[in-house]
């Protein structure tokens, strides 16, 4: 099993999450490409941390957002979505390169992840981006996701992830974070979800119905409070329960 987070979020002096403690917990790491949230020192700092490390190096591609964290939703025309989508991961690609790492795979960020579940013409942007970059590069996103269905129509290797910290809708879709309890605290509760979401590939969504999602990876969000403290439990809870993590890519 994968265990991702969402690292390289920081921007100029402004510091978000333990980096340094995340990158050290987890198999792969989603990093901001400059548009949700990063910027050029705090990718070079990032790519360098995975290469060290051994942690392979994802991009967190997401809306041109700063001021809303890319968490709001934007409408944007075909080519204005394949255009910053392209640039991000020029951008994050460049500068793995440059300290010897990669970028092994894209994961959307935010409200560009939660609108790409439903929304077929952003999606085939996005696709349409990924493809004409790197043919072959790897897509992490929500089952059943429009994200994932066309993706996987292109030939792109799809892979599966789930959210401990995150509640579920019966659907198999996050509760939205506008809405209480979205998010997950009770770090003895988040690594029981994350064996049985590793170990029987199901999450009890918030009315009580059984989601079936069998991931290839698991998220922790690595700005959440207590990250490092529920990022450590989870890893010590999977290992405990014979789980061997590795990165799906």
């Amino acid at each position: 099993m994968d265990l991702n987070a969402d690292l390289g979020e920081s921007f100029g002096s402004w510091n978000m999450g333990d980096d340094a403690a995340m990158f050290r917990l987890v198999t792969s790491a989603n990093v901001a490409c400059g548009f949700h949230a990063g910027d050029p020192v705090t990718m070079l700092d990032s790519c360098r941390a995975a290469f060290e490390l051994d942690v392979t190096v994802g991009a967190h591609v997401g809306y041109r957002d700063l001021a809303g964290f890319g968490r709001r939703s934007l409408d944007m025309s075909f080519d204005e979505l394949f255009g910053d989508v392209l640039y991000q991961l020029g951008a994050l690609d460049g500068v793995a390169h440059a300290v010897g790492a990669s970028v092994d795979y894209v994961k959307p960020h935010g409200a560009l992840y939660n609108r790409l579940v439903h929304d077929a013409e952003q999606a085939s942007a996005v696709v349409a981006a990924i493809q004409a970059y790197d043919p072959g590069l790897p897509i992490l996103g929500l089952p059943g996701s429009q994200l994932l269905i066309q993706a996987k129509e292109a030939g792109h290797p799809v892979f599966v992830e789930a959210f401990v910290d995150r509640a579920y809708q019966a659907d198999g879709t996050l509760v939205p974070r506008s809405q209480a309890g979205a998010v997950l605290h009770d770090v003895d509760s988040i690594v029981e979800r994350a064996v049985r979401l590793a170990t029987k590939g199901e999450v009890v969504a918030v009315d009580g119905t059984v989601v079936q999602v069998r991931p290839d990876s698991l998220c922790i969000h690595g700005d959440a409070p207590g990250a490092v403290e529920m990022a450590a439990g989870v890893r010590a809870g999977l290992e405990a329960a014979g789980v061997q993590l590795e990165s799906f890519a």
